[in-house]
């Protein structure tokens, strides 16, 4: 059994200990919060503490909190010589603490505390400074996921920056989409159907092959009555900036 301590409680740490409380390889031995957090009925025996003082010996010690906060965080903690690891995508591993041994769990996943997900399939990217450090993260990914990877700083950094666009610029350009339905009363709904043909298609096909639309095949009358229906400037402007972006690449 792999004890684990969680330093934090946002959406990342908060879906690894719903995660690991299903685990029967490993266990959430406390959790570390600097505010009060509200634990289900079947979690409450398990330790809190919003004290550094009072966090407990553990396997794994798994830091869930902002990327600028990180550093500073580490270098609070009273521990030595432990196994301290952060979840982030963008930051370097050397941002921890010399203080103990130095490692990455991180999730490649969008998380978001209302939506239940499954790890089963989820990326987990692992890194160590050791070897035996690397085979226990590799163990406690392995709880919870079939796909664990050991991936450096440098490459999980290229990583984190291409699942910012196919996720989190993606997902505002659902935004759009929704507010230029919003204001003609047409439901987002009418566009999920699209949005899920579109996300099975790179099942088979590369994202260049998938790709479609008045900007590939530069079809410039409908690229300008686009331009033209569009009042609202930003989104004008990522209209523009897409359309230049697809011509140069297809044209």
């Amino acid at each position: 059994m792999i004890n684990v301590i969680l330093l934090g409680f946002g959406n990342v740490n908060s879906h690894l200990f719903k995660a690991f409380n299903n685990s029967s390889q490993a266990t959430v031995k406390q959790v570390f919060n600097r505010s009060k957090i509200d634990l289900d009925s079947s979690s409450q025996s398990i330790s809190f503490t919003d004290k550094i003082s009072e966090i407990k010996e553990a396997d794994v010690y798994i830091i869930g909190i902002p990327d600028d906060a990180i550093s500073s965080f580490s270098e609070s903690l009273i521990l030595r010589n432990k196994l301290v690891v952060h979840t982030s995508g963008g930051a370097a591993m050397n941002v921890l603490s010399k203080n103990n041994r130095r490692g990455i769990f991180y999730p490649l996943q969008t998380f978001s505390k209302q939506r239940e997900v499954s790890f089963k399939n989820i990326p987990i990217c692992i890194e160590a400074e050791n070897a035996s450090d690397l085979e226990i993260l590799q163990n406690l990914g392995k709880t919870i996921s079939e796909n664990v990877s050991e991936i450096s700083s440098e490459e999980r950094a290229k990583l984190h920056l291409a699942a910012v666009f196919v996720n989190n610029f993606t997902n505002y350009l659902y935004h759009i989409g929704g507010d230029i339905l919003n204001k003609e009363n047409l439901s987002f709904d009418l566009l999920k159907p699209l949005i899920q043909e579109t996300a099975l298609k790179i099942e088979t096909l590369s994202p260049k092959e998938a790709q479609t639309g008045p900007a590939k095949r530069n079809d410039v009358k409908t690229i300008e009555k686009h331009l033209n229906l569009l009042d609202d400037s930003n989104y004008r402007n990522v209209y523009e900036l897409f359309t230049d972006a697809l011509k140069n690449n297809f044209n």
